[in-house]
């Protein structure tokens, strides 16, 4: 085993054709939530990635993990075929895909014969992605920090070019396991995206996940991302993904959600999105206070409480009593006003 395997990985056996991995828990089944969706099964010309084949990559650029990344690595080549399968990966589309790591995923998306435009921070695993992809020309490496990266440059082109060939294919799609530590930065960024991407499907954190998908009315989980994840977006958890199936292994199990996003026409209609969001981002500030008060600076508490009054909402009301469509109303009123 080359030299540069780093003390603290678990050993890899020898490599044969009847050998079996034992040194680490096989990785768990994906647990499926969602009878909504048929996740097809795709298959890959290229080699498996699995613990053996992770290990290798990262030993061949005496890399380990890093904790300041998020790096964890996916083992399990099926979560990556049905991550491929929820976006409903297309012959001819264009892919934007956050940190490829070792190219786990990478490699199922150009099977499935998506052109992919990868962005990756660290640049030793920038430089392994390109190296073990350079036979093909449908994949672009960019060595970057995604949450400071301009991607129009970079994708404009590739749609282009698709669009030459498929007129269908419009909007490019995104489909990334990400880094949990940046997943709200990565939401955030990409859900206003509507006139580019038609969809994003994510592997998050599965406590994230349900927190952006599920958090109802009247918790403390209901926060400003909730609304504005609803805005531009129409989002569903698709399935559970147990922390057994990465290296290193997290203190988390992870989730697959996809996030269909709305066109501008389709937002709700609100005379300005950046006044709107800083008024819901006010009403949070005072959490469990009453907007009366917290959105003092806006204007009145008398004013505050009639324009509530007027949507139908009680004047004592808080932000976690309110949906999107209460703060769209209110909002709306409040500008008139």
């Amino acid at each position: 085993m080359s030299s540069l395997l780093l003390h603290h990985l678990p050993p890899i056996p020898p490599s044969s054709p009847t050998t079996t991995i034992r040194s680490y828990p096989k990785p768990s089944p994906v647990v499926q939530v969602s009878t909504r969706t048929t996740l097809l099964c795709i298959t890959c010309a290229r080699s498996q990635d699995d613990y053996h084949a992770t290990l290798e990559a990262l030993n061949s650029k005496g890399r380990t993990p890093r904790k300041s990344l998020g790096q964890h690595y996916m083992l399990n080549s099926s979560v990556n075929e049905q991550l491929a399968a929820t976006a409903n990966i297309k012959d001819g589309d264009v892919i934007l895909e956050i940190g490829p790591g070792t190219g786990s995923l990478t490699n199922v998306l150009l099977d499935a014969g998506a052109t992919v435009l990868a962005i990756e921070k660290d640049p030793h695993m920038a430089a392994l992605v390109r190296e073990r992809f350079t036979d093909t020309d449908h994949l672009k490496v960019l060595q970057e920090d995604f949450t400071k990266c301009h991607i129009c440059p970079h994708l404009f082109p590739l749609l282009e070019n698709n669009k030459a060939m498929n007129e269908e294919s419009r909007y490019a799609k995104v489909v990334s396991n990400i880094p949990f530590n940046i997943s709200k930065d990565v939401v955030k960024l990409l859900l206003p995206m509507g006139d580019i991407f038609s969809e994003v499907v994510l592997l998050l954190q599965d406590e994230t996940a349900l927190r952006l998908v599920e958090s109802s009315l009247r918790t403390h989980e209901y926060r400003p991302i909730n609304i504005f994840v609803n805005f531009y977006s129409d989002p569903e958890y698709k399935f559970k993904v147990p922390r057994t199936n990465f290296f290193p292994q997290p203190n988390v199990d992870a989730a697959v959600v996809v996030f269909k996003l709305k066109q501008a026409v389709d937002y709700p209609p609100v005379s300005s999105i950046k006044s709107f969001f800083s008024m819901v981002n006010s009403a949070f500030n005072g959490k469990r206070k009453m907007l009366r008060r917290s959105l003092q600076h806006i204007c009145t508490s008398i004013e505050i409480e009639e324009a509530l009054r007027n949507i139908g909402l009680p004047a004592t009301s808080r932000p976690e009593e309110l949906t999107l469509d209460d703060f769209v109303r209110l909002h709306n009123v409040i500008v008139k006003s």
